[in-house]
């Protein structure tokens, strides 16, 4: 047996909750059950969590260095780029099977599920790059659609209509039509573009574009209907007596926002912490010391209340209670877990 494989025979055993359960737990909704979705880029799983009891629930196996995931809104299937095998694989959300792995144009990194389940979007990171439209109904690659620089996350804004994706090596942000599945504009910046979320105005539609930037420890803020840069905000500064942790990577990366559209939480890898703002008015509310380590994604509950944040050094994920902004447990989970996502299954 390699040594690989022991080590993941060892993970599989071993796989536990550091810590108590939160209190405050969150049931199965009315159409589905809420899963915690969480991918592990150094290994072959991905792991899916219970935030009712923050346990590791069920598995999936045989997706090597899986990168991004996401879930029909009908909860039947699970969707995950495949970095190994340059395809977007197709899981039963029941099962927790592979039923199909779609080629895709180039070698991906993150993907986004469309609002309505019919189209899945892959970022090609490979050159010459693009956004990859999966159609769901017969999970085949139907276009790709180009983009200004190589992709590393798409997302959809929160109406639906636009997919928005962003690339380093391009420093751009390139603004999709999902109805036409044609460009509709491009935004350049002075630094590579690395995760993204969104605000949204009282109609549905998108107010701002928050994007984390390759060396800042921070974002910058976007008026979508300016197509402008209208902020920049650096995370807040370390209390006396606190050093940072670099290891290696963006100093933040991976930020969300709370379902009310009140809170955009927002991680820190160089603080090892997650900061939390107000929204509109961006002000500072409070900040989570983590004791896991990376600090590379997050993802919060359907009602807002928790955030599990990836923490890829420490082979964990931190649970946090937004409103106190305290880290309640850790998960235990993969090698090197990065890219997260909630969602409602069968």
């Amino acid at each position: 047996m390699t040594t690989m494989n022991i080590r993941r025979l060892a993970v599989a055993s071993a796989i536990a909750v550091c810590a108590a359960p939160l209190v405050a737990q969150h049931a199965d909704h009315t159409q589905g059950k809420v899963r915690i979705l969480q991918t592990n880029s150094a290994g072959d799983n991905v792991h899916l969590i219970d935030p009712a009891t923050n346990t590791v629930v069920g598995v999936i196996n045989g997706i090597e260095v899986n990168h991004g995931v996401g879930a029909s809104p009908d909860g039947s299937r699970i969707y995950v780029s495949n970095e190994a095998d340059s395809t977007l694989d197709a899981v039963d959300a029941k099962t927790l099977k592979v039923i199909k792995k779609v080629p895709l144009t180039g070698h991906p990194n993150n993907m986004a599920v469309g609002k309505d389940g019919r189209r899945v979007y892959v970022g090609i990171i490979q050159e010459p790059g693009g956004v990859n439209v999966i159609d769901t109904a017969t999970l085949t690659r139907v276009k790709n659609i180009p983009t200004k620089g190589t992709i590393h996350n798409p997302y959809v804004t929160p109406d639906g209509k636009y997919v928005v994706a962003g690339s380093i090596a391009g420093k751009t942000i390139n603004v999709i039509d999902a109805k036409t599945e044609e460009p509709a504009w491009t935004l350049d910046m002075d630094l590579g573009v690395r995760p993204m979320t969104f605000s949204w105005n009282a109609d549905g539609s998108t107010k701002w574009i928050f994007a984390q930037l390759s060396g800042l420890n921070g974002f910058a803020v976007i008026d979508f209907a300016t197509r402008k840069e209208i902020k920049r905000v650096n995370n807040p500064d370390l209390p006396p007596g606190k050093a940072t942790v670099p290891e290696g990577s963006d100093p933040s990366h991976g930020m969300a926002v709370t379902s009310d559209g009140k809170t955009l939480v927002v991680c820190s890898r160089l603080n090892n912490y997650l900061y939390s703002y107000s929204l509109p008015d961006l002000k500072v509310l409070g900040g989570a010391e983590l004791t896991g380590k990376g600090a590379g994604w997050v993802t919060l509950t359907p009602d807002g209340k928790t955030a599990y944040v990836a923490n890829p050094v420490t082979n964990d994920v931190s649970v946090v209670d937004v409103k106190t902004m305290k880290e309640v447990t850790k998960i235990r989970v993969g090698y090197v877990p990065k890219r997260n996502a909630t969602a409602i299954l069968q």
